[in-house]
């Protein structure tokens, strides 16, 4: 099932306002993906950029989750394949998973990233030792995060409009 695409409200507090509109963005993914077969969902439209598929932004935008809020903030290890160095762009290269899967685990994930925001101060700051990110705090993690989404939002809007000429704005 899509999330629900709702704006936060107007007066609401800042933690409720920049997760409100992380999960408007987030919400949009999967709208985006809403009724796209498994062999649409893999196939590149762009010539310049074969990797950018639905599928393949999908799992791009679970594993910047998991990046941002797992590694960044928490300082666990960085696993996963955006941190493999011997395959560029490992995150996008999805070939033969399901999109539904890739949705599960990017819905799952998000899961993760709420939780963990739940349980920090917007002013609490990264703790991973390698990455210079962790001077970020959190309420700055996640305004990078509704950027990212947003951004990754509207590369959906057009690949599904390239695909099968559905669009539409929340």
């Amino acid at each position: 099932m899509t999330p629900p695409r709702n704006r936060p409200p107007y007066r609401a507090d800042e933690r409720t306002q920049l997760l409100g509109w992380l999960d408007m963005q987030r919400a949009i993914i999967h709208w985006k993906c809403a009724g796209l077969s498994d062999a649409d969902a893999h196939r590149s439209v762009l010539p310049a950029s074969p990797l950018m598929t639905m599928a393949g932004l999908v799992s791009h935008m679970r594993w910047v989750e998991h990046t941002w809020f797992e590694v960044i903030l928490l300082g666990r290890p960085a696993k996963g394949p955006q941190f493999d160095e011997t395959t560029e762009d490992a995150d996008l290269r999805v070939e033969g998973v399901p999109l539904a899967q890739l949705l599960k685990e990017y819905e799952r994930q998000c899961a993760v990233s709420n939780e963990l925001i739940a349980e920090h101060s917007l002013d609490d700051v990264g703790r991973h030792p390698d990455f210079g990110a962790s001077a970020a705090t959190l309420r700055w993690i996640l305004l990078h995060m509704i950027e990212e989404t947003a951004r990754h939002a509207g590369h959906a809007d057009a690949i599904r409009e390239l695909l099968d000429g559905e669009k539409g704005y929340y």
